[in-house]
This record gives structure tokens, C-alpha cells and sequence, in this order.
């Protein structure tokens, strides 16, 4: 029936192409995940969104907002790194739904747990998992999740999306923060005083039940768009504008140098200096910080790096405070910066591990990772009807099996080291566009000159068949599948030139 099924769905996708070999010795061809993908990108229309794209946006239009939309994709026509539009358009897709797609578009092992029984009783019985897991759901959580569990984590809190990961993370903070403050205190929710001043001011918003404790984040930072998270969120403003704040403190990220081989002891000065803003900031601060947040690459900021060091550093500081460290790894985690966490790079062992590492997007489902310490003191306390996904957790099974099966880190960290040597020989032929090339894996990012230029580019970049996107100011940002192969390399690197020669002559 699954043959079937697929043979069936790529006749109505692509006539099959020649499988390419991949360049590098001792890597599997992925070739047979999509023998129907196409040879490079095809472009109809003069114009992206063409003519059916707007009128399904505009069709859309009268039940929701679509102003941010690019164009209306074609899902079903959608195969491997290729997405397809309403109009016929097949681009390279190097944005990845803002990098949420892990394996390609209808990839055969997704498909394949979709119809599965597991799928069909996930779908049809939505569990509230807080209160009625399914009998599978244990198992479920170690295919999925604990497997590739960040070291020294081994408790995982399952949620909806990246913004709730990052909020109920900040929860668990701010419980574990004032259930060791009691301790300190001698007060124990055991005592009914105690219990009852705490649940009398809590529902009038005051302390000593609502107490006024903060998160500290760092300036350019994303961690989402919900009340706590948006708080934390310094990137754009067009994110925060009209919505109230909590008064939380945010320091300086390190806006180091590229390339980073070229500009040590200028970056070491940095990275420095941000270190001894938030030292300054644990010790002065006038309300009580809980945890510390931090991207292992700014993402929405505008891919802004830090080294090794800097994180092992910040991780000394908040464990000399005691204070948590939430690595936020929605956008960077599942391989695509060459290790399954970006935050391996740094070289902690478990001891002194991150607290907290949330996750979603390429995981296809979110949540975040954590130690036992951080369990509330009573149940029901971080808790909501959902509490994550079965669906999505199956889809996450499938993921973590086929990267591990096909060796997929390793095709990420090779196709990534041939983009950035075609990446490094377009910016010295064009200096005065492109520059601060920076990237790990295929987590790649370049710099425009200014950000009208940067939106042209993205443009022409469409027309020319490849889907990419922006991050901070001026950034263009490349946000491939762990299933980019070499053959894709080069179509990449003559499009950017053709792109970069559109805009800038």
C-alpha cells in the first residue's frame, strides 16, 4: 500500500531525474529519497508572487491578514529542497518554512509515518497529555526526544510551539528560583500560612505569590512572541510595538568580527566586554535574576556569532550565581549548524551543561529539555490542555531516525564546507556587496550594504528560481534542509552571482 501510495505521489510530483552521486568519498547518495526532484529551479511567471499566488492571497485576505506572505505555496508539488507555488514556480528552497524543515518536502519517511496506526490513533484521539497520556506516550518521548537529548538533560516538557517552549521554560525558571528562595527561608508550601499568603497575593498579581523576578536576555535576541517571550525578544521592534512589557534587563551580544580568524584579539576584546556587562547586571540588578537566555546564534537578530569560550564563560557566570542558563536552540537545533545542538560546539561537559535547551522547528514538534530540579513543587503548576503533540512527536521520531540513518549531520557539515568556499569566492569577487560571510554547517549568513538593497536582492533572488530570506537589518540568511546535497552547490553559488549582479549593477 506504501509503494503504492508513493509511487502514486510521485507521478503527480516529477518525472523522475538522473540520480548525481554525492562529491564527497564515504557519504550515502539521498538521491533515492527524490528521484523526482528537479534539475534546478523553474520560473514561469515574471513576477513572484505570479498571478494565482495573488489570488489565493487574495482570497486569504478576506479571513486573515496575508501581507507577510511571500506567495501561496504548492504542497503537493513540493518535493525534496524544491518548493512549488500556485503559479508553477519550483524555487530552491533555502529558507525552509523560516528553517522548520528538516528532510525535504514529502519526504518519503515523513509520508510513510503518516499513515502509520501510531499516526491514525494520534490524529483521531488527540490526548490531553497532562491528564491522560496514551499508553505509548513514554516510549514515545525516549524515540523522539531522549535519544538526541542535550548532555547532562534528562527530563523533556513537550509544548505547542518555539514561543511557548521559551514561556514555559521561563516558567520552570521562575518556580525553581522561588522554591529555593523559600528553602532558603525555611518556607515550605507544606505550611497552610505559607500556602495561603502566597495563593492570596498571587491573585491580586503581588508578591510574595507573584514575585518580581526577571529573565536577563541579550540585545538582537529572538525567543518569541508571547508575553514573557516577547519580553525577551530585542530583534525588531515591529515585533513589540503596542504590546506591554515586563521590565527585564538585556545586555550586549558580541558583535565580533568576520572572518573571526582575522580579527581575534578584536573579538576577545568584545566578547569581554559583554561578559563583564553581565556579570555587572547579575550583581547590581534590583529585581532578582532567575536565568539567563541565550541564542547559540543570534538568528532573527541578523546571525550574530559568539566563540566557544564566550559561552563557556557566561555558562561560569550563571553557575557561580546560581543562576540558570536557558540555551534557546528553536532555530539552531537538529543539525543544522553540523551537531544535532549548535551548543555542542562550546565543550561543556555534564556537570556543567545548560539548564535548560528548548527546541523546535526543525524537530517538528517543541519543548524544552531540562533536569529534574526543575519540577515544580505540586503538579498542575506548568501544565496546559495539550502539553505538546503526539502527531508531532512521531514526526520527530521519524526525524531523529532518518538523520541518524542516513548520517545526515555529516552531509550537512560537507555540503556546508563546499557552499562556503563558493560563498567565500563571490564575496572577494564582490567586496563592496557582500560581506561578513559567516556560518557553521549550512547555517549560513552574508551582509548587504543596507537593507532596501538586501529586500531587492531576496527579490531577484526569486525571479531567479532560489527562496531566501533576511535577518536583522541587512542580513541575508541561508536556512537549507539537512538534505541539501553538493549538486545543489553550484546552482546556489550561479544564482547568488546572477543575483548579486541584478542588484548592485
Amino acid at each position: 500500500m506504501w509503494a503504492h501510495r508513493l509511487s502514486r505521489f510521485n507521478r503527480l510530483a516529477w518525472q523522475p531525474a538522473p540520480a548525481t552521486p554525492l562529491l564527497r568519498r564515504g557519504l550515502a547518495s539521498h538521491t533515492r529519497w527524490f528521484p523526482q526532484e528537479p534539475a534546478e529551479p523553474l520560473v514561469k511567471t515574471t513576477t513572484i508572487p505570479g498571478p494565482q499566488s495573488k489570488a489565493a492571497l487574495e482570497a486569504l485576505g478576506r479571513l486573515q491578514d496575508p501581507r507577510a506572505a511571500i506567495f501561496a505555496s504548492d504542497f503537493q508539488r513540493s518535493i525534496g529542497n524544491y518548493i512549488a507555488d500556485a503559479d508553477g514556480n519550483v524555487l530552491l528552497d533555502l529558507y525552509a518554512q523560516i528553517s522548520s524543515i528538516p528532510l525535504g518536502y514529502n519526504h518519503p519517511a515523513i509520508l510513510e509515518i503518516s499513515q502509520s496506526p501510531e499516526m491514525l490513533w494520534a490524529l483521531a484521539n488527540r490526548p490531553a497529555l497532562g491528564v491522560m497520556p496514551p499508553k505509548e506516550w513514554a516510549s514515545i518521548l525516549e524515540d523522539a526526544f531522549m535519544r538526541v537529548a542535550p548532555k547532562g538533560l534528562d527530563q523533556v516538557f513537550t509544548t505547542m510551539c518555539g514561543s511557548c517552549a521559551n514561556e514555559l521554560a521561563y516558567k520552570a525558571a521562575f518556580m525553581h528560583f522561588a522554591a529555593r528562595k523559600r528553602q532558603e527561608s525555611s518556607l515550605t508550601f507544606a505550611s497552610p500560612r505559607t500556602l495561603q499568603a502566597y495563593e492570596e497575593s498571587c491573585m491580586k498579581n503581588q508578591p510574595p505569590g507573584s514575585p518580581e523576578y526577571v529573565i536577563l536576555s541579550f540585545k538582537q535576541a529572538f525567543h518569541g512572541r508571547m508575553f514573557g517571550s516577547l519580553s525577551t525578544t530585542r530583534s525588531k521592534a515591529i515585533h513589540k510595538l503596542d504590546i506591554p512589557a515586563f521590565p527585564w534587563p538585556a545586555v550586549r551580544f558580541p558583535r565580533v568580527q568576520f572572518p573571526l580568524d582575522g580579527y581575534a584579539a578584536e573579538n576577545q576584546q568584545e566578547e569581554s566586554r559583554s561578559l563583564q556587562e553581565v556579570a555587572q547586571t547579575l550583581d547590581s540588578s534590583p529585581l532578582p535574576v532567575a536565568a539567563v537566555v541565550v541564542e547559540p546564534i543570534q538568528s532573527e537578530g541578523g546571525d550574530n556569532h559568539a566563540s566557544p569560550h564566550f559561552f563557556r564563560e557566561l555558562r561560569r557566570l550563571t553557575r557561580d550565581r546560581d543562576v540558570l542558563l536557558i540555551v534557546d536552540e528553536v532555530q539552531t537545533g537538529v543539525g543544522a549548524t553540523g551537531t544535532f545542538w549548535a551548543h555542542e560546539k562550546w565543550g561543556l561537559d555534564a556537570d556543567n551543561a545548560p539548564d535548560v535547551v528548548t527546541f523546535s522547528k526543525k524537530f517538528q514538534a517543541a519543548g524544552f529539555y531540562h533536569t529534574r530540579k526543575l519540577r515544580p513543587e505540586q503538579a498542575y503548576r506548568n501544565f496546559n490542555t495539550w502539553l505538546g503533540d503526539p502527531v508531532r512527536a512521531l514526526h520527530a521520531k521519524a526525524i531523529v531516525d532518518t538523520v541518524k540513518r542516513d548520517n545526515l549531520l555529516q552531509l550537512v557539515n560537507d555540503v556546508g564546507g563546499a557552499l562556503m568556499t563558493q560563498l567565500e569566492a563571490l564575496q572577494a569577487q564582490y567586496p563592496q556587496a557582500m560581506s561578513n560571510l559567516r556560518g557553521q554547517g549550512t547555517f549560513i549568513a552574508f551582509d548587504l550594504p543596507s537593507t532596501d538593497q538586501r529586500n531587492q536582492f531576496l527579490t531577484n533572488m526569486r525571479s531567479l528560481g532560489v527562496n531566501m530570506a533576511g535577518c536583522g537589518d541587512h542580513t541575508v540568511r541561508l536556512r537549507p534542509m539537512l538534505v541539501l546535497q553538493p549538486k545543489h552547490v553550484g546552482i546556489i553559488a550561479d544564482r547568488l552571482e546572477a543575483g548579486l549582479k541584478r542588484t548592485f549593477t
